[in-house]
């Protein structure tokens, strides 16, 4: 398995890839004593995959959101029949898609500002798709053709503000509301994998991707025949079932099979 991160040691910020102890198999944590980044000569969407000799212990560096999208995250709304159900929606004929700016990305470890516009925060937690490079009008079978690898999503959403305005751009586009990482892991199967919330520690969501309604390359096919996708693009697949509230001070760790675990602290704005 490929991961790549972005990260910093206090200096700019550099690429690396993360391997954690060999005899853990594919399991690896953020947390993980063991594991060591091997810096990347570059940013491998634009310069590709290219170890240098040095590495750096993980537990030594700040880990940054592994990409920021050169234009735009897509959003997908009630891709799983069970959050439709829960938010009083339909399910819909086809994909429901927003935007939220580039500027709404953060990293993990970074804090969720609750904004003084909202009194009913939201997480959701996704897997998110980053694209790896310039595409239109893609053919579902050649979805894999244009993706770079996947991470872990927060679609953060003011749910009031969502409801008043009756569009998602104020709801979803704040600063800070689109956490984003780990990592991105290249080399993963994304068909059946579970995705799970956890709020102060207590499990609020657990679903799994087989339950989407529009699966990765349905979705890819269907943004792509609207707009051009850019390398560094993301694309949040959508959340299960368990949205709620979080509040100042909450912890939120969203776990995907197969990538890790994304943890933000919600903090005044």
């Amino acid at each position: 398995m490929v991961r790549i991160a972005r990260f910093t040691t206090g200096d700019d910020p550099r690429f690396g890839l993360v391997t954690g102890d060999p005899s853990t198999g594919d399991d690896l944590d953020v947390s993980d004593p063991d594991a060591l980044v091997t810096v990347l000569a570059g940013d491998p969407l634009y310069v590709g995959i290219e170890p240098t000799q040095e590495q750096v212990r993980l537990a030594d560096v700040r880990l940054l959101s592994p990409v920021l999208p050169r234009s735009k995250v897509v959003g997908i709304g009630r891709n799983y029949a069970a959050h439709a159900a829960e938010m009083g929606g339909e399910v819909p004929d086809e994909p429901l898609m927003f935007l939220k700016p580039n500027t709404s990305v953060i990293g993990p470890g970074d804090p969720i500002f609750y904004p003084r516009q909202t009194q009913n925060l939201h997480y959701e937690g996704e897997l998110a798709v980053v694209i790896g490079r310039i595409c239109r009008d893609v053919p579902k079978e050649r979805w894999a053709d244009v993706v770079h690898g996947f991470t872990i999503g927060n679609d953060v959403t003011a749910r009031d503000l969502q409801k008043k305005d009756g569009q998602f751009t104020r709801a979803k586009g704040f600063d800070s509301f689109c956490p984003l990482g780990p990592w991105i892991e290249t080399e993963l199967d994304v068909s059946d994998l579970r995705v799970q919330t956890f709020l102060e520690g207590e499990v609020r969501q657990d679903g799994r991707t087989s339950d989407l309604i529009f699966d990765v390359p349905t979705l890819i096919a269907h943004v792509s025949s609207v707009m051009t996708l850019l390398p560094g693009d993301v694309i949040l697949t959508g959340t299960p079932e368990g949205v709620g509230p979080m509040e100042v001070g909450d912890e939120v760790e969203i776990v995907v099979q197969g990538i890790g675990s994304l943890t933000n602290k919600v903090a005044a704005r």
